[in-house]
C-alpha cells in the first residue's frame, strides 16, 4: 500500500495508510557509540595528559640558555597554541569532508595518491603504538617515583595495565569513556584550578618540592638563537599528540557523527591551548627552573597550591591520566586499521566488529605491539621518548598538504583562507618533524625512521597479495553460469552409532554418490575393532558402500588425503566432499574430552587435496535418549568421530534411533 506523505514529510495516515505501531530505531547501534562528552573522554587522554611533559620539554631546552632562555617560555607556549588552533581548525575541516575517519590517512588516499597515504597510515600506526607503551611507561614512572619500593616490578605493573585498558576497550568505546570520564575531569579540574590558584599569588606558596634537588639550568647563558627556540618548539610539539585522534574515530561517534566529532575536537583544542599557556603563565610568574627528580608540573603545582593534600591531587591525577592516555589509541588505531583492511593493505580481520561495534581484533592487535615495546624497553620511559612524536608530525604535515590540494580542488567560498592557513599548519609540522628526527636521531629516532618504509612495504604487500587472489577468484567479472557435476561424498567413520547414521542422512543428501570409509591398522590390538565394524556394517546394511582403508602406521588423515587424491586422477570431472562427523557435547567443558581426530582428518584433507570439506556437527543434548536401547554409553576412541560407540549386533535397518 502506498501511502501519501503531508508537506512536511510525515506520511499521511488519514487517507487510510496503516500507521507503524513504532518508528524504527535510525541507528540501533546508538548506546554503542560516543556523545561528544564521552568522546572527550575516549579520546583525549593522550592530548590532555602531554601537558605533563610538554610545557617540561619547552623549558629543558630553554634552560641551555641559562636563565634568559627561561624567558622565552611563554613566546614559543604561544607558537605552539597557535599551531594548534590551525591543527583544530584544520581537523574540524577534515571530519567533515572524511566522516568515515582515516583522518590523514583518508585525506591524503583522496588528494595525495596511495604511496603518500601508506606513508601516513604507516606513521599514525607507530605513533599511536607508541603512545600506548609512553603513556603506560610514565603513569608507572610516576607511581614508582611516589613508592621507590615498586621500581624492579615496574614491568609487571606495565603490563597490567595494559591488560586493564584493553579489557575495558574489548568492552567497548563507550564503556572506556564512561570509565574514564571521571580521571578525566578531576585532572581537567586539578590543573584549571592550578592555574587559576597560581595567577592569584604574587609569590610561590611552597617550593618545599624543587628544594635539595640541582637545577640543570647552564651556569653560563648562552645567546638565544633561532636554532634554540625552534628545537624548543619542536619539542614542546609532543604536546600535540593526540590531536587528530578524533579525525580518525568520526565514525565512532553518535548521530550526527560529523557535527559530536567537531564539537569533541573544539572543546579538546580549547582546554589544551588553556592549560599550555597558563602553565606557560604560571612558569614565567614564579621563575621556575627546571630541577633534577622533580618535574615542572609538580614544582607548579607546589608554587600554586601549597605542599598540601591539591597538591598530591594534581600528582596522582596526572599519573592516572598518563597511564590512561593509552586509551586515544585504542580509540584511535582500530578503526584507522578498518580503514586499511577496506582498502586491501591489512588482513580483512581488522575491519571486523564485534556486537559492541568494537574492532576487536585491532584492538588485540594493538596490544599486543604495546606489550613487545615494553618488555624490549623493560618498562622504562626514557628508552621509548625519542622515538615518541615523530610519527605524528609526519601525519599532520601529510594531512595539511592533502586539504590544502582539496581547498584547490573544491574552490568553496573562503578557500584561499583556509589553504593558506592548512598552508602554513603543513609548514611548520614539517619543520618540526624534521627538528625532532634530527635532534633525536642517535637517540633512537633512527629506529621510526625504518620502521616507517618497511611498514609501508608490509602494507604494499599485503595490497599484492589480496589483487592476486582477487585475480584468481574473478572478483569483478561475472562468472560462468553453474553447472551440476556428479557429486560423490566420502564419510569417514570407525565406529557405528547415531552420528554415523546422521552422517550418512546428510551425505546421501548432499551427493549422487556415497562412500563410506574406515582407517584400519594391521596389529592384533586393532584386528577386533575392525572386524566387529565390518560385521555390524552388514547388519546393518544402510545402502551405503564401507571401504576400509590400510595404513602401515598410526596416521588417519593421509590415509584418507591419499584415496582422495587418486579418486580425483581417475574420476576428473567429478565433485568429491569429505564429510566428517563430529559430536558437539552440550557442555563446555566436555569438549575436552574429544580427541579432535575430525580436526586431524580435515588438516590433511585441506592440505593435500582440493576436496570440499564439510564438518557435521552433531549436537548432544543433556537429556536421555528414550527411543531405544544403547549398546554402550562410553566414549568413542574414533579416528575421526566422537561418540557413543555401538559394539554389538544391531537391528537390520537404517533408521537412526
Amino acid at each position: 500500500m502506498s501511502t501519501v506523505s503531508q508537506p512536511d514529510g510525515r506520511p499521511d495516515t488519514a487517507r487510510g495508510a496503516v500507521a507503524p505501531s513504532a518508528a524504527p530505531d535510525p541507528d540501533p547501534d546508538a548506546r554503542h557509540r560516543l556523545t561528544a562528552l564521552q568522546g572527550l573522554s575516549a579520546l583525549s587522554l593522550d592530548a590532555m595528559a602531554s601537558v605533563a611533559y610538554g610545557p617540561e620539554a619547552v623549558v629543558l631546552v630553554l634552560a641551555a640558555a641559562g636563565g634568559h632562555g627561561l624567558g622565552f617560555t611563554l613566546p614559543v607556549t604561544l607558537a605552539i597554541a597557535a599551531l594548534l588552533a590551525v591543527l583544530v581548525a584544520s581537523y574540524r575541516q577534515v571530519i567533515a569532508a572524511f566522516p568515515n575517519g582515516g583522518g590523514s590517512y583518508a585525506v591524503a588516499r583522496t588528494h595525495l595518491g596511495r604511496r603518500a597515504a601508506l606513508v601516513a597510515a604507516a606513521s599514525l600506526v607507530l605513533d599511536y603504538v607508541l603512545n600506548v607503551a609512553v603513556s603506560v611507561t610514565a603513569g608507572v614512572a610516576a607511581l614508582t617515583s611516589a613508592f621507590p619500593g615498586l621500581y624492579a616490578d615496574r614491568l609487571g605493573i606495565c603490563l597490567a595495565v595494559l591488560v586493564l585498558i584493553t579489557g575495558v576497550n574489548l568492552r567497548g568505546i563507550v564503556d572506556s569513556a564512561k570509565a574514564f570520564l571521571v580521571p578525566t575531569a578531576v585532572f581537567i579540574g586539578a590543573v584549571l584550578a592550578m592555574v587559576v590558584a597560581g595567577l592569584l599569588r604574587d609569590a610561590p606558596a611552597s617550593t618545599v618540592t624543587a628544594a635539595g634537588h640541582a637545577s640543570v639550568v647552564a651556569h653560563h647563558a648562552t645567546a638565544v638563537g633561532a636554532l634554540l627556540l625552534l628545537k624548543a618548539f619542536a619539542a614542546g610539539c609532543s604536546a600535540l599528540t593526540g590531536v587528530e585522534a578524533v579525525a580518525n574515530a568520526v565514525p565512532s561517534f553518535r548521530a550526527p557523527a560529523t557535527r559530536r566529532a567537531q564539537r569533541t575536537e573544539v572543546a579538546l583544542g580549547a582546554l589544551l591551548g588553556v592549560m599550555l599557556i597558563g602553565l606557560s603563565l604560571l612558569i614565567g610568574r614564579f621563575h621556575l627552573q627546571p630541577v633534577e627528580g622533580v618535574t615542572v608540573l609538580a614544582q607548579l603545582a607546589d608554587a600554586s597550591l601549597g605542599h598540601n593534600w591539591a597538591f598530591y591531587v594534581v600528582q596522582f591525577a596526572t599519573m592516572v591520566l598518563l597511564a590512561l592516555a593509552a586509551n586515544t589509541s585504542f580509540g584511535g588505531l582500530p578503526v584507522l586499521m578498518g580503514l586499511l583492511a577496506r582498502d586491501n593493505h591489512l588482513p580483512h580481520v581488522f575491519g571486523l566488529k564485534a556486537d559492541r561495534q568494537v574492532h576487536r581484533h585491532g584492538v588485540l592487535a594493538l596490544a599486543a605491539a604495546a606489550a613487545i615495546l615494553l618488555a624490549l624497553s623493560g618498562g622504562d620511559v626514557n628508552t621509548l621518548v625519542p622515538l615518541f612524536a615523530i610519527g605524528v608530525f609526519v601525519g599532520f604535515t601529510l594531512c595539511q598538504v592533502g586539504m590544502v590540494r582539496h581547498w584547490r580542488l573544491e574552490r568553496s567560498a573562503g578557500w584561499r583562507g583556509k589553504a593558506l592557513l592548512n598552508g602554513c599548519g603543513a609548514l611548520l609540522t614539517g619543520v618540526s618533524a624534521l627538528v625532532v628526527t634530527a635532534t633525536k636521531f642517535t637517540e633512537g629516532a633512527w629506529l621510526v625512521v625504518i620502521a616507517l618504509p618497511v611498514l609501508v612495504l608490509a602494507f604494499e604487500a599485503v595490497h599484492r597479495a589480496y589483487a592476486r587472489i582477487g585475480d584468481r577468484l574473478g572478483l569483478g567479472r561475472i562468472p560462468e553460469p553453474p553447472r551440476r557435476a556428479h557429486s560423490l561424498v566420502i564419510v569417514p567413520v570407525s565406529h557405528l552409532s547415531r552420528l554415523t547414521c546422521e552422517a550418512l542422512n546428510a551425505a546421501v543428501s548432499l551427493g549422487n554418490e556415497v562412500v563410506a570409509v574406515t582407517v584400519t591398522h594391521d596389529t592384533p590390538e586393532d584386528r577386533p575393532a575392525a572386524e566387529a565394524l565390518r560385521r555390524d556394517w552388514e547388519l546393518w546394511s544402510p545402502g551405503v558402500e564401507l571401504l576400509e582403508l590400510p595404513s602401515a602406521t598410526r596416521s588417519l588423515g593421509r590415509p584418507i588425503a591419499d584415496y582422495v587424491t587418486g579418486l580425483t586422477a581417475r574420476r576428473p570431472g567429478t565433485r568429491i566432499t569429505v564429510l566428517i562427523p563430529e559430536a558437539e557435547p552440550a557442555r563446555l567443558w566436555q569438549r575436552l574430552l574429544q580427541n579432535q581426530r575430525g580436526a586431524v582428518v580435515a588438516h590433511a584433507v585441506r592440505r593435500d587435496t582440493d576436496a570440499v570439506i564439510c564438518r557435521l556437527r552433531f549436537r548432544l543434548s543433556t537429556a536421555p535418549v528414550a527411543d531405544g536401547p544403547v549398546a554402550d554409553s562410553s566414549v568413542a576412541d574414533s579416528p575421526v568421530a566422537d561418540g557413543p560407540v555401538i559394539d554389538g549386533p544391531i537391528a537390520g535397518n537404517n533408521s537412526c534411533r
